[in-house]
């Protein structure tokens, strides 16, 4: 089974811009979140999700950026600047996509709002998601 996440990226603190976070998570190959007001079992469940795993994040001009985690957890200190510290590499694809390209249990899950990393549960997110992944560059 795929397993696949909303992303945010971006902080609690309303002071911050989260593009800034989403613009070092791409640069950088990274997804995650920030340090304000996170309960250490979210860390944990962000740090367990398996490898392979799809993450969608959406932008503030409703696009959305499609990526797979890739590597172990770590605490990124030098992220600290736009609250995206709690990191996993991930690779992200280039092209943002447009809400008619989004499986539907995705687009439902931003609806609902928002700013936790969690699971999407969905019978058909797995593999609406894999179909996306395998048609994006």
């Amino acid at each position: 089974m795929t397993l696949v996440y909303r992303a945010p990226m971006r902080s609690r603190d309303d002071g911050i811009d989260p593009q800034l976070a989403r613009d070092r998570a791409f640069a950088k190959g990274l997804c995650g979140f920030g340090r304000i007001d996170v309960p250490q079992r979210r860390v944990e469940r962000f740090a367990a999700a398996p490898d392979g795993s799809f993450v969608w994040t959406r932008d503030e001009d409703g696009l959305f950026r499609l990526g797979r985690l890739d590597g172990p957890y770590a605490y990124d200190a030098d992220g600290e600047d736009v609250d995206l510290v709690h990191v996993r590499p991930c690779r992200w694809r280039d092209a943002p996509l447009v809400e008619s390209r989004c499986p539907a249990a995705v687009l439902a899950t931003y609806a609902r709002g928002g700013r936790n990393f969690q699971q999407i549960h969905d019978a058909q997110a797995g593999s609406e998601t894999l179909r996306v992944w395998n048609s994006t560059s």
